[in-house]
């Protein structure tokens, strides 16, 4: 076997991973489901003038994605895909944790939503690489709705500030 040839034969058994069309369509469909209801949520944020917009969104929820579709591919069980799981949901607390500042009044707080939003996007992104979309997608929609109209409904009964209690 010539040189190329080795070097021919190692990249197709490197790249043999998605060997047929149907697990192609699967893993493509996953990534690409995952990134669009991360980018959702991540425009949601961005259009209220949060850090954290789409591209963070979207890239944490095609990370949790990949870390759980790479651990079944690789013939994960129950047990080795909790971890894999544990790992990543520990992990993205790193990253909302930074999102997370206090203010120097006590009680003053900001990015609290920020970080659970990154963290629901990481959910949803697990969920996805599971292959559960319908439930990604129903979670997705739930998030948005919290995000968009909780906020209106608050609004509507808090008293205003100028109003003195009796």
């Amino acid at each position: 076997m010539s040189t190329w040839e080795t070097i021919l034969a190692t990249l197709t058994s490197e790249f043999s991973d998605l060997n047929d069309v149907a697990h192609t369509t699967r893993v493509s469909l996953r990534m690409a489901l995952a990134t669009l209801l991360g980018g959702l949520l991540g425009w949601e944020r961005e259009q209220h003038g949060k850090a954290a917009g789409i591209r963070t969104h979207m890239l944490v929820a095609l990370g949790s994605a990949l870390f759980v579709m790479a651990a079944e591919q690789m013939g994960a069980g129950e047990d080795a895909m909790s971890r894999v799981m544990q790992g990543v949901v520990a992990g993205i607390g790193f990253l909302c944790a930074g999102t997370i500042l206090k203010g120097r009044s006590p009680g003053e707080v900001q990015g609290l939503t920020t970080a659970a939003g990154i963290w629901l996007t990481c959910a949803i992104g697990i969920t996805v690489g599971l292959g559960r979309e319908a439930t990604a997608l129903l979670g997705t929609g739930f998030g948005l709705i919290i995000l968009n109209l909780v906020p209106h409904l608050i609004s509507r009964f808090e008293k205003p500030e100028d109003e003195e209690p009796q």
